[in-house]
C-alpha cells in the first residue's frame, strides 16, 4: 500500500516459463499462482519471496492494511451440450475424476489421494499469449446429488470451484451443463470478465468432446 492509499502490485515478468513461490510447501512450483499480503511478485527460479511470511489465511489478495481487505469476487463461466447417451452413462463418466482429462486436455493430470479419496490433486497446463501456463490445486468433492449434480471446490492453490449438472432428455440422451468459477480481486474483475468468452469457448469445446466420447463409450459398452 503506497503512501497515497493506492494498492500497489509489483509484477516482474519472466522471460520464459513462470515460477511462483508456494509458502506452504518448501519448494518452487512451476507457474503456481499465490497471492499474499502486501506487494505480490512473480518470481524467477531460485528467487526468494519477499512477502511469503505474510501469507494470508485464504487464497486471495489482501491489503497490508488489515482494516481494508481487498474484496474478492467470483467469475462464473457456464457451457452446455446435448449428449446422445443415457444420463447414467454421462454420470458414470464424470464421476470418474481421474478420467476427466480424456475430454478436457488442458487438465494435465488428476490424482485422487489414496488415504482421502474425497480429495484430488489437479494440474492444469495451457498455452496462452505465447506462454506455457501451469497451475496446481487440491480439490474436495462436495456431496453429489445422484444423476443431478457433481461439484467440487479447491482447498488450496488456484482458487476455483466447479459443478456439472445433468438433465434427462429421455432414455437415450441427456443434457450436461458445466460451470467453472474462479476467484479474483475485485479490482481485476474487469480483466477477468474480458477473458470470459475465451474460457467459455474452451469449456464448450470440452463438452463437445465429452459428447463424442460419451456416445462412443455407450456404443462400445452396448456391444459387450
Amino acid at each position: 500500500m503506497g503512501a497515497s492509499g493506492v494498492l500497489v502490485i509489483n509484477i516482474a515478468l519472466p522471460s520464459a516459463k513462470t515460477t511462483f513461490y508456494r509458502p506452504s510447501i518448501s519448494k518452487y512450483d512451476v507457474s503456481y499462482q499465490n497471492w499474499t499480503r502486501g506487494s505480490c511478485r512473480i518470481l524467477s527460479p531460485g528467487q526468494a519471496s519477499p512477502c511469503h511470511k505474510q501469507r494470508s489465511s485464504r487464497w486471495g489478495l489482501v491489503s497490508t492494511n488489515r482494516r481494508r481487505p481487498t474484496t474478492m469476487v467470483w467469475q462464473d463461466i457456464t457451457a452446455r451440450v446435448e449428449v446422445d447417451a443415457p444420463l447414467s452413462v454421462a454420470w458414470e463418466l464424470w464421476s470418474d475424476r481421474e478420467g476427466v482429462n480424456r475430454w478436457m486436455p488442458w487438465i494435465a493430470s488428476i490424482k485422487i489421494l489414496k488415504d482421502q479419496p474425497e480429495l484430488s490433486e489437479w494440474t492444469l497446463k495451457y498455452n496462452a499469449f505465447g506462454k506455457d501456463l501451469e497451475f496446481s490445486w487440491l480439490a474436495r468433492n462436495l456431496q453429489p446429488i445422484r444423476y443431478q449434480k457433481i461439484h467440487w471446490r479447491s482447498l488450496d492453490g488456484l482458487p476455483n470451484r466447479g459443478a456439472v449438472r445433468f438433465y434427462p432428455r429421455g432414455s437415450t440422451s441427456c443434457g450436461v451443463e458445466l460451470t467453472i468459477s474462479y476467484e479474483v480481486p475485485e479490482l481485476l474483475a474487469g480483466v477477468a470478465s474480458g477473458l470470459s468468452p475465451l474460457v467459455e469457448s474452451i469449456l464448450r469445446n470440452d463438452l463437445e468432446r465429452f459428447a463424442v466420447f460419451a456416445k462412443d463409450y455407450q456404443l462400445k459398452t452396448s456391444r459387450e
